[in-house]
């Protein structure tokens, strides 16, 4: 199973014998799962069910679920408010009688409010057609989850672009020769020199001790350890087939830790501008997988 995107959309439509419907799933990102339905009067029952059908395929994001439905002709009634209309009619002979002008056409008189009354004879799903509306919604639940993984793949090819830059940024700051003690006994000489008499002499071995004791305040290799770790476990989820969103959203955090740490702890502008370059993959990785389910 790849991974999957929390965002989609899917519509299905059917029909009955006296209804035609179509529902309309939509998905967006969320911590948890979420579902918010949009039910026609008197199919409040079949509720239960639609949250069950959806909480099998579904593990993360919030779902807009509506259910638009419309009777055909069998299923309703015209009831004519023959009160109504007498009324009607007793005021347009009479304001005839006062303008001198024709009474209105018969079609006039019934588009006027009141005069019919339309009634729905199904205020609520049978039994069959509870079942093919639930029918329906599986199916839209189906290419929901198909349009979700599609959008995944993208996000896969994406995040594993991202790891395998952020690969090579960790890869170029562990190999910067800066990092020795030899470059930091250099730096070393060369600051003290630019601070004193350049014609005092320096105890060597002074020296090495103190550009060692720097080296090891500054030194990045558990940093660089931690941050190829991470990097092979984003490359595992990716490829785990099940859910992964929460995991990979933590693992982010992680990687920016390292991150952080390894440019605070950077002597020289190569190892900070790699790890500058690695905050910025990092935020660009957290912001991709805020969209995995």
């Amino acid at each position: 199973m790849p991974i999957c995107s929390m965002t989609g959309f899917a519509r299905v439509e059917g029909s009955s014998a006296v209804a035609n419907w179509y529902w309309e799933l939509r998905s967006v990102n969320g911590k948890g799962f979420d579902m918010r339905l949009r039910l026609p009067y008197g199919f409040e029952s079949l509720e239960p069910k639609l949250r069950q059908l959806a909480q099998a395929k579904l593990t993360r994001g919030t779902l807009h679920a509506s259910l638009n439905l419309s009777r055909t002709s069998s299923a309703v009634k015209v009831n004519l408010n023959e009160p109504v209309l007498n009324q009607v009619i007793a005021a347009a002979k009479r304001a005839t009688e006062l303008t001198g002008g024709e009474m209105p056409p018969v079609a006039s008189l019934l588009s006027l409010r009141g005069v019919l009354e339309i009634e729905d004879q199904e205020t609520g799903a049978s039994s069959d057609e509870s079942e093919a509306l639930l029918a329906d919604f599986d199916k839209a639940l189906d290419e929901l989850v198909q349009a979700r993984a599609s959008e995944g793949q993208r996000l896969n090819t994406i995040i594993e672009d991202l790891v395998a830059e952020i690969e090579r940024l960790t890869n170029q700051a562990e190999s910067s020769p800066a990092r020795t003690p030899e470059a930091i006994r250099a730096k070393l000489s060369a600051s003290i020199s630019r601070l004193v008499d350049t014609e005092q002499s320096f105890d060597p071995d002074r020296l090495h001790q103190e550009a060692v004791l720097i080296a090891t305040r500054t030194d990045i290799e558990e940093e660089l350890k931690r941050l190829k770790a991470h990097i092979e476990a984003a490359r595992d989820l990716l490829h785990t087939g099940k859910p992964v969103g929460r995991r990979f959203d933590f693992l982010a955090q992680e990687f920016q830790r390292e991150a952080n740490t390894l440019c605070s702890k950077s002597n020289d502008a190569t190892v900070t501008e790699a790890g500058l370059a690695l905050k910025v993959k990092i935020d660009q990785l957290r912001e991709q997988v805020q969209n995995l389910e």
